[in-house]
């Protein structure tokens, strides 16, 4: 199974988002029949860890080392991170083109984190990505779908945004489904305040 360990920003956080994506270009795309792939709002999220496909046999192990970290996180009274949706920009180019909205607040508790839940996952050789946390919340996927001028101009307006901070108190394991119209499972989630 396909898992990974992500936190969700609160509803009142998701409308104000929402309300900026509807002034994209992508958006107007999207709503005038191009596939621009607008990540639904239920499925906004931020990465804590991708773990990849999971055997089944080893997916019992997860809530576990998760367990340890929530158990760990406030035992050390480290609270929740306080953060906000802010900035954006783009990964990828041509076909692979990402928009995303980044994250400012206590970023470095948040990366604090994700270090803990990838050392616990690690510590019962549990697969997960090691590459650099780049917190982030991904909004679009136009790829070549949309013109250039177009994904820079709404890569711009992203980086102006700057939506309300919310304190992240959970974090949620998730199975993932990939096709066209991705979705998710909710398996367990973990309380971090």
């Amino acid at each position: 199974m396909r898992l990974f360990v992500a936190a969700y920003p609160p509803p009142e956080v998701c409308d104000d988002l929402a309300r900026r994506l509807e002034g994209l270009r992508v958006t107007a795309a999207a709503n005038g029949g191009v596939n621009t792939r607008l990540a639904r709002r239920e499925t906004w999220h931020v990465t804590l860890a991708f773990l990849g496909e999971v055997a089944e046999e080893r997916a019992p192990k997860v809530p576990g080392a998760l367990q340890r970290v929530a158990d760990g996180w406030r035992a050390a009274g480290s609270g929740a991170p306080r953060l906000r949706l802010a900035g954006g920009g783009r990964f990828g180019r041509g076909r692979f083109t990402v928009l995303w909205v980044g994250l400012d607040g206590d970023r470095e508790a948040l990366a604090s984190l994700a270090r803990r839940v990838r050392r616990e996952l690690k510590r019962d050789r549990l697969p997960h990505d090691d590459r650099r946390f780049n917190p982030h919340l991904t909004v679009a996927r136009p790829g070549d779908r949309l013109d250039a001028a177009a994904v820079e101009a709404d890569r711009a307006d992203l980086a102006q945004y700057r939506g309300p901070a919310w304190p992240v108190e959970t974090m949620v394991l998730v199975r993932s489904h990939l096709g066209p119209a991705p979705r998710y499972d909710y398996l367990e989630t973990w309380p971090l305040a």
